[in-house]
């Protein structure tokens, strides 16, 4: 251990965007002092980044966030599908009109899709983030890092002041961005097509767009007209606005080519009104690609969100599954900082992380393709999937390998039909419960400790109890039930077993992600040597 240092903490997180924010409300909401560097004075003002699928909003739930989330996303909350056109002046054609048509969600998630763009989403992690303690410094950008058996030491630069720190970390998480300096540190590979395309985000103001855009309550509409291709996005749904305009860079096109006048222009050929009041307020370059890191650890230093993996826009995949990366880490930091987990099971980020995002980012491509994103022009013969498989992929995926006994290695990340039965390695099902008469679902269960479900004449009841005690790991088990003995009862009679795939004699074990682990069918001759072999291996304690 370094001696010579200024701050010691647990984890440092360096990058302060929604994947490093959300990574310090998991830390958090867990107890994990850390310590949060972004280069950047402040979150971003740019409206990207928007979509939140019901996957992150699950998580945002559990960790007390999901209320101001929605607040902050309220003036949005009547926009949904996404429209194609050559320009406003024209009826169109909906992509998909309805992200959750006919209500079927609410059978698999207490939550929904949530449309709020990282401009207002970040500010709501922050505040949540530092109510929980996060030591969160802007305008802090980190210079360098070594990392020895025992943890990262890191030189960090207060770009106001011009002040060096020195930072001890345990554990270092680097969410810093597509052109991650850590991982260019660490030396850590790529894979993937590359770039597929970039765009120049425009921000401006028009008055009169409303009205042309009438009551076409869209995400996000793609202007096809050939010579003033783009997208455009929603602000306000009153005045502001965004529309993302097709870039060249391979072909010499620089960002100082897209002046007001040129912008002006694009934008209202695009929305064929040739007079529209159009007030340009700025202008961000933005580059889709897709790429996997080859791996997302190196000793003590983890990657996570874009300098993991980088995603093509289209269904908004990429922040979201860097949002779920930081949430499969903190809990397994937390676990192993706490002492009730051995360092093996954050081996087990990467096992479970990275297919996802292989398999997410192809997702994303394909969508793109499907879509026809302006800008994107696909090699020929390139394929598009089925749009249908969206949920599949933001709630579906599951871990096959990692932290899990008892799932089928062999089978997809993502499956062919939308399957969260109680599986070992899936996203535990959605159930609603009553609590001493309050309304809650099995999803809210889930977050600082294993869970067992069992049976309210269960012997798995006991039995957990003292493996707790025994392994001295936090591991809470409910009855699910009817009768007096029960902790918690289903609601209007639902059959709790039967949508875990289990029996009233049987028993789920749920990670603190929500993640199944390990079931039984039925009971066992020794439930307690049972529960304590899996416990041990699931938190490498063997």
């Amino acid at each position: 251990m370094n001696e010579e240092v200024d701050h010691r903490v647990p984890v440092l997180i360096v990058g302060g965007s929604l994947v490093g924010l959300s990574a310090s409300l998991f830390l958090g909401r867990l107890g994990i002092e850390h310590m949060v560097v972004e280069k950047h004075s402040a979150t971003s003002m740019h409206p990207r980044g928007r979509g939140n699928n019901v996957r992150t909003m699950e998580l945002f739930r559990v960790a007390g966030a999901e209320q101001r989330i929605r607040e902050a996303a309220s003036i949005l909350a009547d926009n949904h599908g996404i429209l194609q056109t050559p320009s406003l002046a024209e009826e169109g054609e909906w992509l998909f009109k309805e992200m959750d048509p006919g209500g079927g969600l609410a059978r698999f998630s207490p939550s929904g899709w949530c449309l709020c763009s990282q401009n207002d989403l970040e500010p709501v992690l922050l505040q949540c983030a530092r109510e929980l303690g996060g030591d969160i410094r802007f305008s802090t950008e980190m210079l360098s890092f070594e990392q020895d058996a025992d943890g990262v030491t890191a030189v960090v630069k207060n770009r106001d002041t011009g002040e060096h720190t020195t930072v001890y970390a345990e554990y270092l998480v680097a969410a810093d961005g597509p052109r991650s300096p850590v991982r260019e540190r660490l030396g850590i590979g790529q894979t993937g097509p590359g770039e597929l395309f970039h765009n120049v985000s425009i921000t401006f103001n028009s008055k009169m767009l409303a009205d042309v855009v009438g009551d076409r309550r869209f995400i996000a509409c793609y202007l096809t007209t050939p010579e003033a291709d783009g997208a455009l996005l929603p602000v306000d749904n009153v005045e502001k606005w965004v529309f993302h305009a097709p870039w060249q860079p391979g072909r010499g096109e620089t960002l100082e080519d897209f002046t007001d006048e040129r912008c002006i222009d694009q934008i209202r050929k695009a929305v064929g009104v040739p007079d529209i009041d159009v007030e340009i307020t700025g202008r961000a370059p933005w580059h889709a690609a897709e790429r996997v890191a080859e791996s997302y650890a190196s000793g003590r230093v983890f990657l996570a969100g874009d300098s993991a993996h980088e995603m093509s826009p289209t269904g908004a995949f990429g922040s979201n599954t860097g949002i779920q990366d930081a949430h499969n880490l903190a809990w397994k930091l937390a676990a192993v900082l706490n002492g009730w987990a051995g360092p093996g099971l954050l081996a087990t980020y990467e096992t479970e992380r990275l297919p996802v995002a292989q398999v997410t980012s192809a997702r994303a491509s394909a969508r793109s393709v499907e879509h026809s994103h302006p800008g994107f022009a696909p090699p020929p013969g390139t394929g598009g999937g089925q749009q249908g498989g969206v949920l599949k992929v933001a709630l579906g995926y599951r871990y096959p390998r990692g932290a899990v006994i008892g799932a089928d290695p062999a089978q997809p990340v993502v499956p062919d039909t939308m399957q969260l039965t109680g599986e070992p390695g899936s996203r535990a099902p959605h159930m609603w419960l009553l609590r001493s008469g309050v309304r809650t679902s099995t999803l809210d269960l889930y977050e600082r400790s294993c869970v067992l479900l069992c049976g309210a004449a269960s012997t798995w009841h006991m039995a957990a109890k003292r493996v707790a005690e025994r392994l001295s790991v936090p591991l809470d088990s409910y009855r699910i039930g009817s009768g007096p003995d029960a902790d918690l009862a289903p609601e209007k009679g639902g059959d709790w077993a039967a949508l875990h795939g289990t029996t009233e004699q049987g028993a789920v074990l749920v990670r603190p992600d929500g993640y199944v682990a390990w079931r039984s069918e039925g009971a066992v001759a020794d439930p307690e040597a049972t529960l304590y072999e899996i416990m041990a291996s699931l938190l490498d304690l063997a």
